[in-house]
């Protein structure tokens, strides 16, 4: 049985058992279609999203389904965001959602549709909510077990040392969602374990068509105001002009999602476990520049508006609003690590002026928010941040486009199914046409609604995203989303930079 057979089979099988309980994978088990290097060559270059497929099959962690994790953790307790499956135009971001504490046993059974009347989803119909274990560090939650880390082998992927323990855990139900939204820092890998995500994703040059905000506020996310799944074209009518690469992931397949990709995901069966590490870029020295103005602005600017309120305008995964000394502090280690990295590029270090040169991972500069630092391999100085060429279609033709790797089209384009036939050449892209950060570390939420009280639970939308606002009105967040929108704060990040080196 030739090698390509062999996997498009298993590939087949996977999809088939996509909504059994257990993944299955089958053939090509020692065989990968891509070596470690090749595959590094291909994350760090490549500026389209596309799937990995028949690069796993050995890995144990596609085992890592639902009832085997609650058997892992043995009873013990994970947050879930609950939100409502209804479709609203304004997006369920997290400040609008629930939290309890619950076992994925408690978890399993409430998605099975067995009646809750106690425990932390008694509140919550099935039928209405979703609920989404997401952003959980296994590093964290496996703390006790750190062998487990080892089930996941990024190093297939060129990055040796990378497991589990720098990955993070997403555990949900039917209809469990990440509002649209860009990573600021570092590409990403997913690999979908169990049920099936389908995933929107929209290239950074059509940032200005998804009218980015930073409300609610998190480092190193920009959310869209715009419902995916819903759009507003009322409110946001520059939206029509944006381009969807619409895919379903499959267990066993691997996305790759570039740097500054927007992305909305979805789970679509019953249950869905994905995992996925952040790669860090030598181009996040400069962002985590632009994040630490942000940071300054945006807490001057909320934190003055109505003290009383309390941090309303914080995401939940942030702590609190951190006061303007930190933040400066913030800044002059963003700063300092940057034209340290610069120093070190210009007094000799042999770097390559291409794209993908800007793309290199640094192992050094570790994932951590507010830990600035860098180790002497290079850090390129990115200038036009915002303004992302078009991949010329030469540069495409180098990549081994095939069945092990599927390019992800933009909608309009000729569909096709995942794990099915490609075109003659082997290059098509395959895609679905119907129709999450790097440097997080995600701290103990502070504000947790786990109110029993079943009328209060959930869809507590924020004022200034109501589509009843006045047209006419500013509101403090109409000019934060002026002042703080990606292009001006890169230009601000680059002038500041400038001042620096004089």
């Amino acid at each position: 049985m030739s090698l390509k057979k062999s996997c498009s089979e298993s590939a087949e099988l996977i999809q088939d058992c996509q909504h059994c309980s257990l993944t299955v994978s089958v053939g090509c088990e020692d065989v990968k279609p891509f070596t470690p290097e090749k595959s590094k060559e291909i994350v760090m270059s490549l500026q389209q999203p596309a799937v990995f497929c028949n690069m796993v099959s050995d890995w144990p962690a596609l085992h890592w389904n639902a009832k085997y994790l609650s058997t892992v953790l043995e009873g013990k307790t994970i947050q879930f965001r609950l939100g409502l499956k209804t479709v609203d135009l304004v997006p369920q971001f997290e400040t609008s959602c629930s939290y309890v504490e619950a076992t994925l046993e408690e978890f399993l059974a409430w998605t099975c549709g067995q009646p809750c009347l106690s425990g932390p989803f008694s509140c919550y119909d099935y039928s209405k909510y979703w609920a989404y274990a997401d952003y959980k560090y296994i590093a964290r939650i496996f703390e006790d077990k750190p062998e487990i880390f080892q089930d996941v082998r990024w190093s297939d992927f060129g990055f040796p040392g990378r497991s589990g323990k720098e990955s993070t855990l997403w555990i949900g139900s039917e209809g469990a969602n990440t509002p649209c939204h860009l990573d600021s820092y570092g590409c990403n890998l997913v690999l979908q374990v169990q049920g099936r995500k389908r995933w929107h994703l929209f290239p950074p040059g059509d940032t200005s068509f998804l009218y980015p905000t930073r409300i609610p506020y998190e480092e190193s996310s920009i959310f869209s105001k715009v419902n995916i799944a819903n759009p507003d074209l009322k409110r946001f009518p520059e939206f029509r002009n944006s381009t969807a690469h619409v895919v379903t992931l499959s267990p066993g397949q691997v996305l790759f999602v570039p740097r500054h990709w927007w992305h909305y995901v979805e789970s679509i069966d019953p249950v869905t476990v994905s995992i996925n590490s952040w790669i860090e870029l030598d181009a996040d020295h400069e962002a985590r520049v632009e994040e630490a103005i942000t940071r300054m602005l945006v807490c001057a600017i909320k934190s003055a508006e109505n003290p009383s309120d309390g941090d309303l305008w914080l995401n939940p995964t942030e702590v609190e609003a951190t006061s303007h000394e930190i933040n400066l502090q913030y800044l002059n280690k963003a700063v300092s690590a940057y034209l340290k990295c610069q120093e070190t590029s210009v007094s000799g270090q042999a770097r390559s002026s291409s794209t993908g040169a800007e793309q290199r991972t640094n192992a050094a500069c570790k994932r951590k928010r507010r830990e600035i630092g860098c180790e002497p391999e290079g850090c390129t100085l990115l200038t036009q941040e915002w303004d992302f060429p078009t991949p010329k279609a030469e540069e495409l033709q180098k990549m081994p486009f095939g069945p092990h790797l599927v390019r992800v089209l933009p909608q309009s384009h000729q569909t096709s199914m995942l794990g099915s036939a490609v075109e003659s050449d082997g290059r098509d892209l395959l895609h679905e046409n119907e129709g999450e950060h790097f440097g997080k570390l995600h701290c103990k939420r502070k504000r947790l609604l786990m109110s029993n009280d079943c009328e209060t639970a959930a869809h507590q939308m924020d004022s200034d995203c109501s589509p009843c606002s006045s047209q006419t009105a500013l509101s403090t967040n109409d000019l934060l989303d002026c002042l703080v929108n990606p292009r001006v704060i890169s230009l601000v990040a680059q002038l500041l930079l400038e001042r620096t080196r004089v």
